[in-house]
């Protein structure tokens, strides 16, 4: 996995397409946000307990085999994600960094120190999941927040849960930025508030 990325460029791209689906038409809190980052991780636990794994090599036969000539590129790329992708534990916790980019876009917060961080302890992060369940990385992660409350500043709260989530990502060999990056596209195709209240 490559992590010479600059997130910022990330979150500036998630921010912008959460404002082009009306998620930011009204003035929303941290806890209001943070919230719905904690519910894509818990997502991910249900994703988990179900098994919900993607596979790449079901997935490339998909992108293959989905060669309609009736349907658009888009709504080939649509049928691909929905049915490879999506609600996957993989998907989930991209949904969660998108979320935590989206808010940091939201409050002009920079990713500069994971962006730095990344490459040089991702490795570590990783290795600290190794003795926990998944759902106690999952529990750690959503936590954040609240044991970071009145130590930390909320920008340094922001950059180590992007951080966690990468480092759970490596721990489980997933290529979070492909995730991150696939996500990002199906959710520029989708509709106002991704036809939710919020």
């Amino acid at each position: 996995m490559n992590y010479k990325i600059n997130l910022n460029i990330l979150r500036d791209r998630a921010y912008k397409i959460a404002c082009e689906h009306g998620f930011h038409d009204k003035e929303l809190s941290n806890e209001h946000c943070f919230c719905l980052v904690i519910s894509e991780l818990m997502e991910a636990v249900e994703a988990d307990r179900k098994s919900r794994h993607f596979d790449k090599e079901k997935y490339k036969i998909g992108e293959y085999t989905e060669c309609q000539g009736w349907l658009t590129n888009e709504e080939k790329f649509i049928n691909v994600f929905n049915r490879y992708i999506k609600d996957t534990i993989e998907d989930e916790l991209a949904d969660a960094v998108i979320r935590l980019f989206d808010l940091a876009g939201l409050r002009n917060i920079s990713l500069e120190i994971a962006t730095k961080e990344i490459g040089d302890c991702i490795d570590d992060m990783a290795e600290s999941c190794k003795d926990e369940t998944f759902t106690e990385s999952i529990y750690a992660i959503s936590t954040l927040p609240v044991r970071y409350d009145g130590l930390y500043d909320f920008h340094t709260t922001i950059n180590d849960m992007v951080l966690s989530i990468f480092g759970l990502a490596k721990h489980l060999e997933i290529d979070l930025l492909w995730h991150i990056e696939q996500k990002m596209k199906y959710n520029k195709l989708r509709n106002k508030m991704h036809g939710k209240k919020y």
